[in-house]
C-alpha cells in the first residue's frame, strides 16, 4: 500500500500487524517496501540509544537530576483538576 493509503487507516493497519499480518508500505521516491513490525522498547537504555552518551556521562546526568529534584518544592497530586492548578 502507499503511504497515503496507510495514513487513512493507520489504526486498523496497526491492529492487523499486531495480529501477525505482514504489511508493507511502498516508499514513493524509491519504490522500496518498508515493513511494519511490532518491536519492544526498553526504557532502561533509551537515553543511551537516542542520545549516545557513554555510561559515565549518563550516570553523572542521573546524579545531577536527582540532586536537583531533592531541592524542588513539590506536592502530591490528589487526582483532581483543581490539584493540577496548585
Amino acid at each position: 500500500m502507499t503511504a497515503t493509503q496507510a495514513r487513512q487507516s493507520l489504526g486498523t493497519i496497526l491492529s492487523r500487524v499486531l495480529q501477525g499480518e505482514d504489511i508493507g508500505i511502498v516508499h514513493s521516491g524509491s519504490g522500496k517496501i518498508i515493513a511494519l513490525r511490532p518491536v519492544e522498547v526498553y526504557s532502561e537504555d533509551y537515553a543511551l540509544i537516542e542520545y549516545g552518551p557513554d555510561e559515565k556521562d549518563l550516570k553523572r546526568a542521573v546524579q545531577k537530576i536527582n540532586k536537583q529534584a531533592k531541592h524542588e518544592k513539590t506536592t502530591l497530586w490528589n487526582g483532581t483538576a483543581k490539584g493540577l492548578r496548585g
